[in-house]
């Protein structure tokens, strides 16, 4: 059973993320031309004849735009180093890819050569079934195979299938020019949350940006919302039966969703936004607050949606809950989200060494850091603190840290630990009819465990 827990962190990461310790000494010693934490050695093309590689990302929309630069940036390197290569590059949105699209192309056993991959279940799915490249022997090659915070999530059976490109944590981002013309702080206690909630209601704003066309957007903070009432580590329980969805805490948060979005604290019609919409609320003014990962700072720099707001946005981890179980600091963080390749790329010595030089110029130091500055995007990578300090230059950057060094320990997204059929089920049905008023939290919790032991007996 997956289960990840951190302590407090010291810097920005993940504090496994920033320890020195372990960080494999060898990799430290490569000559000054090299990229820091490779092995200084370009992988040579097996010849010069042309060929082609298919590359899906995810980097799609005006808020991606860095991301996607960073992306184009690595290919052009690859184009550079493995002779005769050309990328065609596949953007895709994220969503898309993978519940539909990548699931498509795995069972049809034509996946890309490169792609965009969700880690825990996915790459563990796909691994099992041979479809994913063994990146083990290429770590070890390259000497970064000590390199990453976690690498769990992309591994199976003791091999690696997969490498996280960065990392998130998830809070609320808040509109600190509206909270100081209130004389308002980041709330201490849920009391004090809910009735700023209701104050800003009644100044007739939007509490809360709502966009729940895709279900996973509101079950971000659903999912925060029953580890605090029922417990961090209770989602892990769930697969294995020590727990289950009826499980009273998780009721409980159920309903207080609902009762929020009967309170109109969300956006009316928010079962009809995308998730673009939901920043756009923010951004707009519209909406005060907005429950997101930490990579949407990534809006509120120069030339991006967000810009109107630099130097005017907050963050704050969720408040502790009355009779919650747990440590009621914990917040979601995980190193989930990165690149996947396919198997059939061994059998191919030229697309192989484009693996290796894609590899090698997108997972070091350089990158880490661009994905942290540009988009804001937590490292995944470990390396000298002091490196991730100087490059730390916003405010909000700042406050994400304090917010994250606060909190003693996290959990994983539910949507790594539960079977994709439950996920199915929450995030595409369920949640959608809590919102709709279509359903009870009572009944959706029922409906929800009855999935979840049909998936635990699949695989019995």
């Amino acid at each position: 059973m997956l289960k990840k827990k951190f302590g407090s962190m010291m810097s920005l990461m993940l504090a496994v993320s920033l320890t020195l310790a372990g960080c494999g000494g060898s990799s430290n010693t490569e000559t000054p031309a090299a990229e820091p934490g490779t092995s200084g050695e370009t992988p040579p093309a097996a010849s010069a004849e042309p060929f082609e590689m298919t590359l899906r990302h995810t980097q799609v929309g005006a808020d991606k735009e860095r991301r996607l630069a960073i992306l184009q940036d690595v290919v052009k390197k690859v184009e550079g180093e493995v002779e005769g290569a050309s990328f065609t590059l596949d953007g895709v949105d994220s969503d898309v890819n993978r519940k539909e699209k990548l699931r498509g192309e795995m069972a049809a056993g034509n996946p890309p050569d490169i792609f965009d991959l969700f880690g825990s279940p996915d790459a563990k799915v796909y691994a099992k079934e041979g479809m994913l490249l063994n990146l083990t022997p290429i770590l070890e090659e390259l000497g970064i195979q000590d390199k990453f915070s976690s690498l769990e999530p992309f591994t199976y059976e003791g091999n690696v299938y997969g490498l996280p490109v960065g990392g998130s944590g998830e809070g609320f981002f808040y509109n600190k020019e509206y909270y100081e013309s209130k004389g308002w702080q980041p709330p201490a206690t849920f009391a004090e949350f809910e009735q700023q909630l209701a104050d800003i209601k009644a100044d007739g704003k939007v509490p809360l940006a709502g966009a729940s066309k895709a279900g996973w957007v509101p079950l971000m903070l659903t999912n925060h919302l029953w580890s605090r009432y029922a417990g961090s580590d209770i989602t892990n329980k769930f697969v294995t039966g020590e727990a289950a969805w009826t499980d009273p805490g998780v009721v409980k948060a159920f309903a207080k969703h609902q009762e929020w979005v009967d309170k109109e604290y969300f956006k009316k019609g928010e079962l009809g936004f995308e998730y673009a919409e939901y920043t756009t609320q923010f951004t707009s003014g519209e909406a005060i607050l907005m429950y997101d990962g930490t990579w949407k700072s990534s809006v509120f720099k120069e030339g991006q949606s967000g810009e109107g707001l630099i130097g005017k946005v907050g963050f704050f981890n969720l408040p502790p809950v009355d009779g919650g179980v747990g440590d009621q600091t914990s917040l979601m963080r995980d190193v989930n989200n990165g690149y996947g390749f396919a198997a059939s790329v061994a059998d191919d010595p030229q697309k192989l060494a484009a693996v290796k030089s894609f590899i090698k110029n997108m997972f070091n130091e350089e990158m880490q850091i661009r994905g942290l500055v540009e988009d804001g995007v937590l490292p995944a990578m470990k390396f000298d603190e002091a490196v991730l300090t100087e490059s730390i230059t916003d405010d909000l950057m700042k406050e994400i840290v304090a917010v994250l060094n606060a909190s003693a320990t996290s959990f994983p997204a539910f949507d790594s630990l539960v079977q994709a059929d439950v996920t199915t089920e929450i995030s595409n049905i369920q949640i959608q009819k809590l919102i709709g008023g279509q359903t009870t939290p009572e009944q959706m919790a029922e409906d929800l465990q009855k999935v979840q032991e049909e998936a635990n007996a699949a695989v019995e």
